[in-house]
């Protein structure tokens, strides 16, 4: 059995992959944000190990981490899972939102990874998930910022494989779809629709997300689950599509991507230099 460190326990996917990794008989060691929420966390079983911690704040990961290490022994899995989302026009997010965004999606995952890499380096083992999105691979008026960090977390994490990968680390990149968690509905924030030229683009996103709440095509269960089966793999996959939809929104967007390339392969392939460096 492993003993897994996840991040953003308290609800959602966090909840449903600490729940399921208990269930498989691995120990948990879960980060929340609210004191009050550790007692309800523990609850799930003697192998649940609730902690405070604002992922924003770096020293408080490493402690925590360093913390965790001694108390079982190693930690096998970790899972950055914690997280916010957010809609607007790029025009109408403030600075102070994508900052405070990028601290959550992307800097706090930064922080454990880099808190977490000594201990996993020393044992040559170990394996660290990253829950992005699809909005990490693929683009969406009205969510730009949010997939934005969630291209930052996808780009760690792919460059992250290839300089520990030769150490035995593995990494894992999950990019589900619209699942049926709380987050439209209270991990949300967004930007006051202020500008009437975005009605019918930007602003629109909030509507989208917040009027299918509940109705999203994935369940987290199954998501989870589907997260401890390729952390079981001996050959894990480095990106991890998960739903209908997710897939659906990848393979347009690379067809898109193709499509365009093909179209302007004479500008692409035209700036070569000249053999000698003529110009």
């Amino acid at each position: 059995m492993s003993t897994w460190f996840i991040t953003g326990v308290s609800t959602g996917l966090g909840r449903a992959i600490a729940q399921v990794a208990l269930e498989a008989g691995h120990t948990v060691v879960g980060t929340l944000r609210d004191p009050a929420a550790v007692v309800a966390f523990e609850t799930l079983g003697e192998r649940a190990v609730g902690v405070v911690l604002d992922v924003t704040d770096a020293q408080a990961v490493k402690a925590t981490v360093d913390a965790a290490e001694a108390r079982t022994g190693g930690l096998d899995v970790i899972v950055n899972n914690a997280g916010l989302g957010y809609t607007g026009a790029i025009e109408e997010t403030p600075i102070d939102d994508a900052k405070t965004l990028f601290d959550v999606n992307v800097w706090g995952p930064l922080a454990v990874i880099q808190a977490a890499l000594p201990h996993l380096r020393a044992r040559r083992a170990g394996h660290i998930v990253n829950v992005g999105s699809i909005s990490g691979m693929a683009c969406w008026n009205g969510t730009g910022i949010y997939g934005a960090s969630k291209f930052a977390l996808d780009c760690i994490g792919r460059t992250l494989a290839q300089e520990v990968g030769p150490l035995g680390i593995k990494v894992t990149n999950v990019a589900p779809g619209g699942m049926r968690t709380e987050f439209a509905a209270s991990r949300l924030l967004g930007a006051e629709p202020r500008i009437s030229d975005y009605a019918g683009t930007a602003h629109m996103a909030r509507q989208v997300l917040t009027g299918h709440h509940g109705e999203e095509p994935s369940d987290p269960v199954k998501v989870a689950h589907a997260v401890l089966e390729a952390v079981s793999s001996p050959h894990p996959p480095l990106v991890l599509l998960l739903g209908t939809d997710a897939q659906g929104y990848a393979r347009h967007e690379f067809a898109m991507l193709q499509a365009q390339f093909d179209d302007w392969q004479h500008l692409t392939t035209g700036v070569a230099a000249q053999q000698g460096g003529a110009q």
